[in-house]
This record gives C-alpha cells, sequence and structure tokens, in this order.
C-alpha cells in the first residue's frame, strides 16, 4: 500500500513541475495562447541601422510594444518597421516614430509619440511621420577628418 502512496506522491510532482514549466515557457517566450492582446502598427524609416527584431517600443519612455519585422518598402524605397503594441494603447494618425538608442552605445528601440488628433490608427495602421537621429559614427567621422563647417566669426566694426 505504501508503495502506491509513494507512486502517488512522485507523480503529482512531477505533475506539477510540467505544468509550471510549461507556465515559464509561455510567459518567458511571450506567446499568447488565448487571443493577442497586442495590434500590430507599421513605420517607414528611410534608415533603420541598428534595429532588430525584439527591439522595444516606447511610449513616453514606457516599454508598449516590440517590433516584430523589418522589411524595405519598395515601391517607396524607404524601410518598413512593423510593431506589435499593446492593446489599450492609443496612437493617432499624426503619431510620430522615431529611431532612438539607450544611452550612448546602447540598443536601438522606436520611440512613439502618440499624437492626439482625435483619429486613431487602425491596426496595421501606417505612422507617416518619422525622422531617423543622425548615426553617432559619421559625426565623429566629420569631426574627426574636418567635414565639419565653422561658422564665419562676426566682427564689431
Amino acid at each position: 500500500m505504501k508503495k502506491y502512496s509513494m507512486e502517488t506522491a512522485v507523480g503529482v510532482f512531477v505533475l506539477i513541475g510540467l505544468i509550471c514549466i510549461g507556465y515559464m515557457t509561455v510567459k518567458l517566450g511571450k506567446v499568447s495562447l488565448f487571443g493577442e492582446d497586442t495590434y500590430t502598427l507599421q513605420a517607414r524609416f528611410a534608415s533603420v541601422s541598428g534595429l532588430r527584431t525584439g527591439s522595444s517600443v516606447e511610449i513616453y519612455g514606457i516599454e508598449v510594444g516590440s517590433v516584430t519585422s523589418l522589411g524595405i518598402d519598395a515601391e517607396r524605397q524607404m524601410g518598413m518597421v512593423t510593431m506589435k503594441v499593446n492593446k489599450g494603447v492609443a496612437v493617432y494618425d499624426d503619431a510620430a516614430a522615431t529611431i532612438k538608442t539607450a544611452g550612448l552605445i546602447g540598443d536601438k528601440f522606436v520611440r512613439i509619440d502618440p499624437g492626439g488628433s482625435g483619429e486613431l490608427l487602425k491596426p496595421g495602421g501606417t505612422i507617416t511621420q518619422t525622422t531617423v537621429p543622425s548615426d553617432i559614427e559619421d559625426l565623429i567621422g566629420k569631426y574627426a577628418f574636418g567635414d565639419v563647417k565653422k561658422e564665419p566669426e562676426k566682427s564689431d566694426k
């Protein structure tokens, strides 16, 4: 009789362990089992250098989503960024997106200024106002090789 109770206890312990492993896999893998709690937005940039799939999307400094794919818009000759944004986060049609760097040499992320014109972007909508910051390597190269233009000195004559 004790043999069966020991086997039952081990079986329950293994079952609980498998449930915990499954739960952690879903949570850490950011997999959604019961429907999506995000919606998709797109943005076109002149350059998406340094941005990667999985990079964060922030509004007001708070992470609200992630970059799901990078591609090329052949018609407009621009980089296309597809992002998933949490449901409940309002992004309007006059929103502006910028690629920023976390710290001096940190990872790139997309910062969205959500706008406020009154028309919400629908899932799959495109943010049309985008800017790409100047590349720090280009600025250093211009400064090092003397391509930076100096302002002419003004005289008080």
